[in-house]
């Protein structure tokens, strides 16, 4: 019952200032990323400080966070790792898929933040513009992130990465930061409850450019599932 009441509470707050938020959002996108930046980082705190005390979710972050503009992979299992990002990282660019940025309203502010789209049925001409996106992101002195899974994973699940990856990889020729975080274990995928517990990210080894692919993949799917297990402790 706890859990449930608190859950209803999160929801009703952070989606309520949700709302609220876009429509700033939207008069920021005149700006630019200068605009809508702030505001995006903005839910993303708001978001954490929910999280932490209404729903009781600690963060523990084991190694050391990079700094600068990076290449990062990171395991995908909630919605919660793709909010929490700016409150991780100096503005990110997420790497998401077509089908977020043609969300009306939240598609045209993500495109004004930089969201990097990634259309799967878009072939060389998709991935040249990912490259583009990218770069354009590193010279900005901003990371890029990814989700090589393509979509969220169940808690203790090991899915091959998207072949996508692997493109991406082979195209930017720089290293990779993997990341793995446990977050389904209390705000699983596609459930209205989140209970109270710890969510933990584990910064990985670098992994350098220019391996063939399938030692790169092998290397980021063991990273990125460093803290698979299925049990349900907290």
């Amino acid at each position: 019952m706890i859990t449930i009441i608190r859950s209803a509470f999160f929801a009703l707050i952070f989606y309520g200032f949700t709302v609220l938020l876009l429509m700033v959002a939207v008069v920021a996108t005149l700006f630019g990323v200068r605009g809508v930046a702030p505001v995006a980082t903005c839910w993303s705190r708001v978001h954490r400080f929910l999280a932490r005390w209404l729903l009781g979710q600690r963060i523990v972050v084991e190694g050391i966070l990079p700094q600068g503009a990076q290449f990062i992979v990171c395991k995908h299992e909630s919605m919660f790792e793709t909010l929490d990002a700016l409150c991780l990282f100096d503005r990110p660019i997420i790497a998401a898929k077509r089908e977020l940025a043609d969300i009306p309203v939240w598609g045209f502010i993500a495109r004004a933040y930089g969201l990097i789209i990634v259309d799967r049925e878009g072939g060389a001409q998709a991935l040249r513009g990912i490259r583009a996106g990218a770069r354009a992101a590193f010279a900005a002195g901003r990371s890029v992130i990814i989700y090589p899974e393509g979509t969220r994973v169940p808690h203790g699940e090991m899915p091959p990465l998207k072949s996508g990856f692997a493109g991406i990889y082979a195209l930017l020729d720089c290293p990779v930061i993997p990341m793995a975080v446990d977050s389904g274990r209390v705000s699983p995928r596609n459930s209205f409850l989140k209970r109270a517990g710890t969510i933990t990210y584990r910064i990985g080894e670098t992994i350098p450019a220019g391996l063939p692919r399938a030692e790169a993949e092998r290397q980021v799917l063991v990273a990125i599932n460093a803290l698979n297990r299925r049990d349900a402790g907290l």
